[in-house]
């Protein structure tokens, strides 16, 4: 898209902060065409997290193209390997320094839509197994809105004062991503932000409205592995074993009570048991079991009574079935697979609400019940230092949306195969929504 016939129209609409307020929706619409492609494209070639080379590639040029100075390759994992981060800097004049951030990355998931751009890509997994990859979270509906937005935001530089910093974050499916940019010296090296925003499509909304939660919004995710040893044996002669599998199944069903008895009610909390491994063969009593846990909740003394509770509960099974002290149960916390609560805010909740209601209309704009997923763009806020709010964009046609709410069902949401965002309203409320509450932020 050549920029000057792109931000030519915008600059003579957005003149004055009245036009620029009654004319933002036919700004975006002009752009929606250049948009969609975009997405479209983005979602025909997805990448996974870790590997998302392309993605930010053509993130970064569009943002260089638009007249940020851009940095691309921030970020850094624990094990050294760089990051396919991108951060953008447009510095106009003293103010607030805003952070907004998208995502990168897709998931290991064969696409189901049926699309006539669904993603045909299939790659070898870090195991080496042959997976689909597709754009089942939005993060391609995200990517897209913040071109539209920095684009719009761009043009209307006369109008707001401080300083952008767009934020290309990879692998928020593996929560690593921001913890990875933050190790990088993110905000040394492009200086703290006062604010973070940032916004997740959701198929639960109708394309066209967007909703918001004060406070908690989703809970924190920790990884935990579990591995119980014993003794194995011969099948026949099971006397002479200390059988992890038994003791596996006798941990599943105590792992309950965590949430059930010793997590206050007031205070919800999830045990996940997604992966379990042992034995090698129907008459041989294995040596260990192996689980792969999932914890969520909403604060941290909920987060730390369940970690003890599984602590206790492994050993508790173990000492039952007479295992020696020294093939204790072994419980690992993952904390480079972990991710703090996502916090909005509720001050600057209450200021990105209203510049939604001005831009949106209030009957768009809704209050949103806390949910139990999880992200990492909490990370940015530091432990609440820096004031940050998520909003949920709705991504749904809204006929369909309609009809499956009368038939008392959802529509196939993120980490579905069948997700499928409405591109073109869809991307018009996100450029819209996201440059109105970046416009709030930073009035003069």
């Amino acid at each position: 898209m050549n920029r000057q016939s792109a931000i030519g129209p915008l600059l003579c609409l957005l003149a004055a902060p009245s036009v620029f307020a009654q004319n933002l929706n036919a700004v975006v619409n002009g752009e929606l065409s250049a948009l969609v492609d975009t997405y479209k494209g983005l979602h025909a070639q997805p990448e996974l997290s870790h590997h998302e080379q392309r993605t930010a590639a053509l993130l970064a040029e569009a943002l260089r193209k638009a007249g940020y100075a851009v940095t691309e390759h921030v970020g850094t994992y624990p094990d050294g390997a760089p990051a396919f981060g991108v951060v953008a800097i447009l510095q106009n004049g003293s103010g607030p320094r805003l952070l907004i951030r998208t995502d990168l990355d897709a998931l290991p998931i064969v696409e189901e839509t049926g699309l006539s751009y669904a993603s045909q890509v299939k790659v070898k997994d870090a195991a080496g197994r042959e997976v689909g990859v597709m754009h089942a979270c939005g993060h391609d509906v995200h990517v897209t809105t913040m071109i539209g937005t920095a684009q719009a935001l761009m043009a209307s530089r006369s109008h707001w004062h401080g300083t952008l910093m767009l934020v290309g974050q990879p692998s928020e499916e593996t929560v690593d991503g921001a913890r990875a940019m933050l190790s990088d010296h993110l905000y040394e090296r492009f200086g703290t932000p006062d604010f973070a925003i940032a916004l997740h499509d959701t198929n639960t909304r109708a394309a066209g409205t967007v909703s918001v939660t004060s406070g908690a919004a989703l809970t924190s995710s920790t990884s935990v592995d579990v591995v119980l040893r014993g003794i194995g044996a011969h099948g026949a002669h099971p006397q002479d074993a200390k059988d992890p599998i038994v003791m596996a199944g006798e941990f599943i069903v105590q792992l309950q009570t965590i949430v059930s008895r010793q997590a206050d009610p007031l205070d919800p909390a999830i045990v996940t048991i997604g992966e379990i491994h042992g034995g090698t063969k129907r008459n041989i009593i294995p040596n260990e079991v192996e689980m792969e846990l999932t914890t969520r909740a909403f604060s941290d003394k909920s987060r730390q009574v369940i970690l003890d509770g599984i602590r206790r509960t492994a050993q508790g099974v173990a000492i039952s079935a007479g295992v020696p002290e020294t093939l204790a149960p072994i419980v690992t916390v993952l904390e480079a697979e972990s991710t703090p609560v996502m916090y909005n805010d509720p001050a600057l909740t209450g200021r990105v609400k209203a510049a939604l209601v001005k831009s949106l209309g209030a009957q768009n704009v809704s209050d949103e019940l806390p949910g139990t997923s999880s992200e990492d763009f909490g990370a940015f806020g530091l432990d609440r230092k820096i004031p940050s709010v998520m909003f949920w964009l709705g991504a749904m046609d809204p006929v369909k949306l309609a009809a499956a709410g009368a038939a008392g069902k959802t529509l196939p949401g993120p980490h579905n195969s069948r997700f499928e965002p409405l591109p073109e309203p869809t991307l018009r409320t996100g450029v819209t929504a996201m440059t109105s509450v970046a416009m709030a932020l930073l009035q003069r």
